[in-house]
């Protein structure tokens, strides 16, 4: 089996998604170069309030939150979320969902989830792009953190427009009640609800919102690929 996987590393070598060097065959998707360039948040060793924490205080009871990276401008964690976001590359986010996921299980906080959420695109958007990165990333978690993966009970029922380069106000405005949530949601005491970046949070804090609408008791929790740092 190992000459069958070093001879196919020959015939079909990989390259690093954001630099294009070819990756060793102990190198998954980033080579090591880049992988050290990634500015980890190590928001799961904090004792005191994260700056995600902080971000829902006063908006949304969140129970735990946790997100992998910081997003920093024309630096590697935006060539990642680029090329998961709009270069048809679903195997990126698999693969740091799965590095999520081993994080989120050893996290007293979350152990009794009972379902991951990833936030819905609407049907255009996602058409046009082929795939929802948030649901690939909570496919990767899945795997590490095994939890029921529920992609229809919140559905995107109306298609906003980028939040790119939208304000705080202008986003809440863009997401606001652009949700609706299916009656199987009160099945569940914890959820957790997976997305690719948190800037301003207003996308999660709709999302939120929505759901205790029809279910008012249900933890929530979130975790996301980056935060904007």
């Amino acid at each position: 089996m190992q000459l069958i996987d070093d001879f196919l590393h020959l015939l079909y070598p990989s390259g690093c998604f954001v630099c294009e060097k070819e990756l060793s065959k102990f190198e998954n998707h980033l080579c090591s170069f880049c992988l050290e360039k990634i500015s980890l948040t190590n928001f799961h060793l904090f004792e005191d309030a994260t700056s995600m924490d902080k971000l829902f205080w006063g908006r949304i009871k969140i129970n735990k939150s946790y997100s992998h990276l910081f997003f920093e401008k024309n630096k590697v964690s935006q060539s990642i979320l680029f090329s998961l976001k709009y270069k048809n590359n679903p195997s990126i986010g698999i693969y740091f969902g799965e590095e999520i996921g081993k994080i989120l299980h050893v996290i007293p906080e979350l152990s009794n989830v009972d379902a991951i959420l990833p936030v819905p695109l609407h049907p255009k958007k996602q058409f046009s792009r082929g795939y929802n990165q948030s649901e690939v990333l909570a496919k990767g978690i899945a795997t590490t953190f095994p939890k029921k993966l529920d992609v229809k009970s919140v559905v995107r029922s109306i298609h906003s427009e980028t939040q790119t380069k939208k304000s705080r106000f202008q986003r809440w405005d863009n997401v606001s009640g652009i949700f609706f949530i299916k009656n199987e949601i009160k099945h569940y005491q914890h959820i957790l609800i997976v997305d690719d970046v948190v800037t301003t949070g207003s996308t999660i804090e709709a999302m939120a919102n929505a759901i205790l609408s029809i279910s008012p008791t249900v933890l929530i929790s979130v975790a996301t690929l980056a935060i904007a740092k």
